[in-house]
This record gives C-alpha cells, structure tokens and sequence, in this order.
C-alpha cells in the first residue's frame, strides 16, 4: 500500500463528496471507509484511477448511511442521482479544502483541529502534542468541531489567519521526522502565497523555507538529531535560504508585522552566520521580544529565554528561565543546557536524563539521553 498515494489522494476525495452535497462529519467517515476497503482490494497495487475508485466507493458508503438514518429522510433523493462511475477530475483541491475546513462556524483552535486530522492527516495524538493538551481534550476538541458542522453546507470559506496556523501546524509535525508534511505543507503555502497578497502569508513561506533548507543537516547518518550549533552548515540549501530571506525582506517592508515574519526574521540570522559562534544573538533576541510581544506564547518565551543565555551569558539565562512555568515541554531540557554552559555538569546531567524521560518523540530522547551519557563520562574522568 502506497501510503503516499492515499495521502495525496484524501484531500480531493473529501472534496468531491462535500462538493455533492454531503455535509463534512460524514463525508469523513465515508472516505475513511473507501480508505480501509482501498486496504483490503489493492494488495497488489492501486486500480488505474485510484481516486476515481476511492470517489466511488466512499460515495456509495455515505449513501448506505444516509439510507440507515431515519432522521435523514431527505437525503434519499440524493439515491437516485448517483453518478455514473468514472474517472474523477485531475484537480488539487488540497488547498480549498483547507479554507472550507475554516469554517465560521467553528472557533479557530476548532477549525485547526479538524483540518489537521481531517485533511493532513495527522492522529489525536500528535495534534494533541502541537497544541501541549491531552490526547483526551483533543479528541473532544474535534468531535465537538465535527458536530458543529454537521449538516452545514461548506460554502463560506473560513479566514486566511486559521489556514496559516493549519499550514504551520502541519509543517511543524512534518518537520520533526514523525509524519512527512513538511514539503506538502511548503507546496500549499506557495500555492496560498501565489493567490493572496498577505504579508503573514509572505511570512509563513519565508520561514517554511528558511527552516526547510536546514532538514539534510538535523539527523546524523544513524537517524539521531543534530543541534543547530553542531550542523554541517555546508549542507543547508542556499538556495531555499536566499528565496526565504528575499521574500522575508519583502514582507517586513510593507510595515505589517506579524507572528509569521519575527519567526522567520530569527530563522534568517541564523542561516545567515557562517559559523554558530558567528550568530547575531543579541538581535535574536531582540526579535523574541517582538515576538513574545504579539502572541504572548510560553514557548517563546522559553526560546527567548536560550538566546539570552547565548547573548548575555546562561546565569542571564537561567534568570529568565526562572520566571516560566517548570511544566512547560523543553523546559527541563532547556534547564539542563544552561546549566552545562554554566559549568554545573552535576545539575546538568541530571536534568538532560530528566528532560529524555519527558521528551515526545524518540530522536529527542535519545539525544537528551546522550547529552546525559557524555556529562556524566566527562564527570568521572574528573575524578
């Protein structure tokens, strides 16, 4: 099974049904039906027209379903004027389907929730993770988004603002390695940047791209991660950076600044050092303000937090650390490396094996872990 064939494919399914007339909630629940008999029927391979098959098949399921709703009777007509089966049109509606998914009905944080499992495809688990709540509240979240829309006809596209948090989202789970989102996501926020004159959209790509030019340099050969300061930085894509810090430049000019533009502002001074030791800091730092100042959001501030162990020595750091949440994902890990560039290894150590048992994802754990090994050794060769 082609998992990204199916993938490529749900997108424009979802649309064709809801393009018919079915409403969102059950028009999800009949592809993802098409979806597991496409599991069972193509062990050998996909038919000639997998998306004209799954069309098919997830379209007769949400006919079946609304013949065994009594409290849907109007829906029987829609019986007899199934389409004949053939092959469906060769149209990416990924995009569009992302601003219906915004839908003014919801909340915003709903609309994300549900676009991310509806159409990117990610699991409870992982929109749970990128939102810091728990899988449960998650999954709530979106069955009450799912209700919401049920029976509303997808005709009033939602705002750009949600579709951006979508995109950013998804490219964020595809870039730490579990799901593979982040070109598509890329993909799609070019497409948005081609049809919208938005400077945050502008924003977005640029930081898209800036932070995308970096991925062949995060992962060693043996698939563990590789810290920004330790990364080969002759394997960063040159070209994606220049694309990035050209269409970052023109964002900042038109004097709109939002959370999209200070976040790829970082990201540009960054690729722009030649060496770790060469990095602007203090205007990193800068740039965190700015951006603690328009979202008001406790991550930032615990990245703030690293520029200014960086910028004005970890003692500074640790300082602003102090004033955060200890609950906070990273926090620990954060903690511990402050720590080591003060030259409390004890402390370090233990905080790097406290952070991997709280890491989300098993390249970070194993990192923090290593991290923790390597104090440790150089503590007993001490002694």
């Amino acid at each position: 099974m082609d998992e990204a064939l199916i993938r490529s494919l749900t997108p424009g399914v979802l649309t064709v049904l809801v393009r018919r007339g079915a409403d969102f909630a059950a028009a999800e629940d009949a592809v993802q039906e098409a979806l597991v008999e496409a599991v069972r029927g193509w062990p050998d391979g996909p038919p000639r027209d997998p998306k004209g098959w799954l069309v098919t098949v997830a379209w007769r399921r949400f006919l079946d379903a609304a013949r065994a709703d009594t409290a849907r009777r109007r829906r029987e007509d829609r019986v007899e004027e199934e389409p004949v089966p053939g092959p469906a049109p060769d149209v990416d509606d990924t995009l569009q389907l992302y601003f219906l998914c915004a839908h003014p009905s919801l909340t915003p944080s709903s609309a994300v929730a549900l676009t991310l499992r509806a159409v990117g495809g990610l699991t409870t688990r992982q929109i749970a993770r990128a939102y810091l709540v728990p899988e449960a509240t998650m999954a709530q979240r979106i069955s009450r988004a799912k209700r919401t829309v049920s029976g509303v006809r997808f005709d009033r596209p939602g705002d750009v603002a949600t579709v951006l948090r979508v995109l950013y989202l998804v490219f964020n789970e595809g870039y730490s390695g579990d799901v593979d989102l982040a070109a598509e996501a890329v993909r799609l926020t070019r497409q948005l940047a081609a049809s919208v004159d938005h400077p945050e959209v502008a924003g977005l790509l640029a930081l898209m791209l800036l932070h995308h030019a970096r991925r062949a340099a995060r992962t060693a050969p043996d698939g563990s991660l590789v810290p920004l300061a330790e990364q080969d930085r002759g394997r960063w894509d040159t070209a994606s950076i220049a694309e990035g810090v050209r269409i970052l430049q023109a964002a900042l000019a038109r004097d709109r600044l939002g959370e999209f533009q200070a976040q790829a502002a970082i990201a540009a001074l960054h690729a722009d050092a030649p060496t770790a030791g060469e990095t602007d800091w203090p205007q990193i730092v800068e740039w965190y303000d700015e951006l603690a100042r328009l979202t008001d959001n406790p991550v930032v501030r615990l990245n703030r937090a690293v520029a200014v162990g960086e910028a004005d020595g970890p003692r500074a750091g640790l300082a602003a650390l102090a004033e955060l949440d200890g609950t906070l994902p990273r926090h620990t890990a954060v903690a511990a490396y402050l720590h080591e560039r003060d030259g409390d290894l004890d402390t370090a150590a233990r905080l790097y094996a406290e952070a991997a048992l709280k890491a989300p994802a098993l390249a970070e754990r194993d990192h923090l872990t290593r991290q923790a090994a390597r104090l440790n050794s150089r503590r007993r060769e001490r002694r």
